[in-house]
């Protein structure tokens, strides 16, 4: 038994396929019994008026009855959908109360009254119309009460479609008024205090009107009419409060210990004002509310009331403190309290489907007496043992406690990922930028989803990084039986013409499971590599090379990349060629068991050199002391190119928005002066206005073109550099022997995602991290650690990014842990692990290229986080000649003064070359040390020759 669960008193299904909604539902002594117990009526669209009793049973188990055939009263089908049900004294001359009944263009009021059966069944109830009221408007919703300040009698007040409102004191028909600004038609309440109408506009707005400022505005017979009255008054508002979201209900409640406050139910915030519009209070609620109603005032100056929620539950407020939360059964659409001759304030609500449930809070008390339990010795020396053996287990789990919630292999639904081994025979891609969309691959992956239980609103989403694309990246499945997988087929393809950063894709799966609550599933995949590479001849000149050493003979790469295997394929020598890309080449020495990748540009080795060293750590799997490691100086100048190059189209891209925001300034006031000059009745010449707006029109065209010219630059130079930061990190890893819990916090502050679309661009989040790393764990003195952090804005340059990333390799290869504060125990034994590791592989591998000696030649400055030298082979710190304005966006000249405006001249159009320019080529290759030259300063056992002949062999 649950405590927060509502506790199921009576309930029923109210018709077979019918729908209910706010208004539907009422609770009232409609039938005037001598016991003062209520009843429950409850009127369909279908046009079905039902009216209950409940009178369950409790059994001998404990259990109620539920619902019997004569807990129903009145069942009574109109010709008309029932939109509104309400209980009041609409009879003038008695105090009994009549049920009103509203339908779309009819308004009915009916007495219930008891009939005593002619035989022994008992009475029964039937329903006598007391006066009808034809409408003029189609109805939406209506309230009621002593309009007027009226003693004993309770008036309706109609709201139409339109908006109108129509007043009838019973059954006389009073006024008809249209509400200034009415759209559309919302929640409707009455406020006896004050005498005035509450509702939501649609302009957002709560808005009240006096009841006597109605009746007195002048009479229109449309809307229009009304708007433009100038004689007589006009309906003004009394007072308004913009809420900012549309109303769902409104309430009026009048306490003792309260003071009188109007509720307004609204999409994501309960609002609670005074009667004269002064806000009380407002509350933000995380959730989708369905319905809400005020029920008492327990504490002096609050109000209690109950709201429902989309995700069946029922909360209970005491203004804005949340005292408690129970489940229901299904999603109320409105809630009622009634009083029966069982029990009083129950819980009355009603669902869409017609679900009708009387609940009640809490446990039903238990009879149960607990039995006396026996009395033992207690023995100390086992529970202090018991107490030790605790808290060991405790300091372990502090240890290993993680952030991130552990999630149960044992989900509801499974994603489950079949890739096959070949591609495509005929292509899927589709909307590419290659001209021979035939020629790009295509590969078709089958996505299978096996739930354990029937879940329901399935969303499977497919998330691929560019210039991978997917023929369907999104699919809706109503519901997955456990009997039947349901599967869906995703074909992948290249469909930019730039390199990619990343091969891996994630598919998520919403859904809601048996009890309505949401939940995700997730699985990640990484596509072939041949999707995105061909084989192709090898090339023998490249400007950028990257070397790999092993511990282990070298293999042949044709049992490394059986996939990628061209017509020449040797075991020395492969090619490789992006589609529409660059080449890369392969070389495996045969002795001295290093491998070599080349290519023209430097951002392109990264997939090939991931997926290199990947698949050699599998090859040697059966080996645990295989490693790989980087032996040459780290490529800086390279990936500081590729920073320059994203950082100066950032600073285009803020250039260009800058200057189309003053050309649209500038457009805006002369249409201003030439609307001025047409205006003006004598005629005036326009001294050239009109050829200055159309010279800036054209200004402003050819600037929205480069902004977009440069939004799909920094699209593609943030590939590049998300790739060159991954190639980065893997390089600093091998040459550092990093382990995977630094090697994560690396990524992390280095970090190859790269997002240009919000405030905080990657140089500036980048640098953040690298400041408060140096501050942090490679700070080398207390100096270091007193250094202020920067602004986290856009730098004028990348000086000090550079330094940082600079700074960074120096302290590492100083053999700087790159680690975050952890507990001894643990620090202690990770240590542990990776000397034995390192004592385990001394004596099988060479002489690590990272020794001290080199480390202190290649960067030896403390500094204050700037002053670091650069490693060898490194261009950084070397004043750089200005970039050609072939390789990146014109400058927008004159600083902030605007170009002239000349008819047939435009700005300058976006370089050609792209970001792969190789103009840097022969300075490039000086920098670049050869294979032999390698050999030759790291090989003990003496040199060897490794060169390329005839571009397809190695010979040793």
């Amino acid at each position: 038994m649950s405590l927060f669960k509502a506790r199921d008193w009576w309930s029923t299904r109210v018709g077979e396929e019918e729908e209910f909604d706010h208004g539907c539902l009422c609770v009232a002594n409609v039938d005037n019994n001598s016991q003062g117990t209520d009843r429950i009526i409850v009127g369909s669209y279908h046009g079905v008026l039902r009216i209950y009793n409940p009178k369950p049973v409790k059994d001998d188990a404990g259990h109620w009855s539920g619902f019997k055939p004569e807990d129903m009263l009145v069942e009574k089908s109109f010709p008309l959908p029932i939109l509104h049900v309400e209980a009041g004294k609409f009879v003038s001359g008695t105090d009994n109360i009549q049920l009103a009944i509203l339908h779309p263009r009819k308004l009915a009021v009916y007495s219930v009254s008891a009939v005593s059966g002619a035989v022994s069944h008992g009475n029964f109830s039937q329903l006598n119309v007391q006066y009808e009221l034809k409408l003029q408007r189609t109805a939406f919703n209506m309230c009621y009460g002593p309009f007027g300040g009226v003693k004993g009698r309770d008036f309706f007040c109609i709201q139409s479609m339109d908006g109108t409102l129509s007043v009838y004191e019973q059954e006389s028909f009073a006024f008809s008024r249209f509400l200034p600004g009415a759209l559309l038609p919302g929640p409707l309440a009455y406020v006896p205090k004050t005498d005035s109408f509450i509702t939501v506009s649609s302009s957002r707005q709560v808005e009240s009107y006096k009841y006597q400022v109605l009746a007195v505005a002048s009479d229109a017979k449309t809307k229009e009419e009304s708007l433009s009255i100038k004689s007589g008054k006009r309906v003004a508002v009394d007072w308004s409060f913009n809420i900012g979201e549309a109303g769902l209900s409104i309430a009026m409640c009048s306490y003792q210990k309260a003071p009188p406050s109007i509720f307004v139910l609204g999409e994501r915030n309960i609002f609670c004002f005074t009667e004269v519009g002064m806000l009380r209070f407002m509350m933000k609620i995380e959730y989708n509310p369905s319905c809400f109603i005020p029920y008492a005032s327990l504490s002096e100056g609050t109000v209690n009331y109950l709201v429902g929620t989309h995700t069946n539950s029922m909360m209970v407020y005491q203004d804005t403190l949340l005292k408690w939360s129970a489940q229901l059964q299904h999603t109320p659409v409105q809630l009622k309290l009634g009083n029966f001759s069982d029990l009083k304030s129950v819980i009355v609500s009603l669902d869409e489907a017609g679900h009708l449930q009387c609940s009640y809070l809490g446990t039903d008390p238990s009879m149960m007496v607990t039995p006396t339990t026996q009395v033992r010795e207690i023995n100390y020396d086992e529970q202090d043992t018991e107490m030790k053996e605790l808290q060991r287990k405790i300091k372990q789990q502090q240890h290993v406690t993680n952030v991130m919630p552990n999630i149960s292999s044992d989900e509801d639904l499974q994603i489950i990922i079949h890739i096959p081994s070949d591609l495509d025979p005929i292509s899927q891609t589709s909307a590419g930028e290659f001209k021979d969309e035939e020629s790009i691959p295509s590969i078709t992956i089958k996505i299978q989803l096996k739930a354990k239980i029937t879940v329901q609103n399935v969303k499977v989403k497919v998330h691929v990084d560019l210039p991978i694309a997917v023929n369907n990246s999104s699919f809706f499945i109503p519901s997955i039986d456990s009997r039947s997988p349901h599967e869906v087929l995703v074909s992948f393809f290249m469909r930019n013409n730039f390199l990619p950063a990343s091969l891996t894709t994630q598919i998520t799966a919403d859904y809601q499971n048996v009890s309505g609550a949401p939940r995700v599933a997730q699985a990640k995949i990484q596509l072939p590599l041949k999707l995105v590479i061909k084989p192709c001849i090898p090339v023998k000149m490249a400007v950028h090379k990257v070397t790999i050493d092993t511990n282990k003979p070298p293999v042949n790469l044709n049992d490394l990349f059986p996939d990628l295997l061209g017509e020449n394929a040797n075991g020395q020598a492969l090619g490789f060629q992006f589609y529409g890309g660059p080449v890369i080449t392969a070389l495996a020495s045969k002795t001295s068991q290093k491998y070599r990748l080349q290519c023209d540009v430097f951002e392109a080795l990264w997939l090939l050199t991931n997926e290199l060293i990947n698949r050699l750590t599998s090859y040697n799997k059966g080996s645990g002391d295989f490693m790989c490691s980087f032996g040459g100086s780290l490529p800086m100048h390279e990936y500081f190119d590729v920073i320059d190059k994203h950082f100066e189209l950032r600073k285009d891209g803020e250039s260009f928005a800058e200057h189309l925001g003053q050309r649209a300034t500038q457009f805006r006031t002369i249409q201003k002066r030439l609307l001025t000059r047409f205006k003006d009745k004598t005629p005036a010449p326009l001294s050239n206005l009109d050829t200055l707006l159309e010279g800036t029109y054209r200004q402003i065209t050819t600037l929205a073109e480069h902004v977009d010219q440069n939004k799909q630059a920094q699209l593609m130079i943030g590939n590049s550099l998300s790739s060159a930061t991954r190639l980065m990190n893997v390089l600093i890893k091998l040459w550092t022997n990093m382990n995977d819990g630094e090697f994560r916090i690396l990524e992390s502050c280095l970090s190859p995602n790269v997002n240009d679309h919000g405030d905080l661009g990657w140089e500036e989040s980048v640098d953040g991290a690298l400041t408060h790393l140096l501050r942090t764990c490679l700070a080398k003195n207390s100096k270091d650690q007193a250094v202020n952090p920067s602004p986290m804005t856009m730098p004028k340059d990348t000086s000090k990014l550079k330094k940082h990333i600079a700074l960074l390799c120096d302290r590492l290869s100083k053999g700087t842990k790159l680690a975050v504060e952890q507990p001894a125990g643990v620090e202690a034994e990770e240590e542990k692990k990776d000397n034995q590791k390192k004592d385990k592989t001394k004596t099988k591998t060479k002489k690590s290229p990272r020794d001290l000696e080199s480390r202190d030649s290649i960067l030896d400055s403390p500094g204050n986080l700037g002053d670091a030298e650069v490693p060898t082979g490194s261009k950084f710190g070397e004043k750089k000649s200005p970039r050609s304005l072939q390789n990146g966006l014109a400058p927008m000249s004159g600083g902030s003064n605007l170009p002239p405006l000349q008819s047939g001249k435009k700005l300058a159009p976006i370089g050609k070359k792209g970001i792969h320019d190789l103009s840097a080529k022969e300075k490039l290759k000086q920098q670049v040390p050869d294979l032999d030259d390698m050999n030759e300063s790291h090989d003990m056992n003496g040199s060897h020759d490794l060169s390329l002949a005839n571009g397809n062999e190695i010979d040793v």
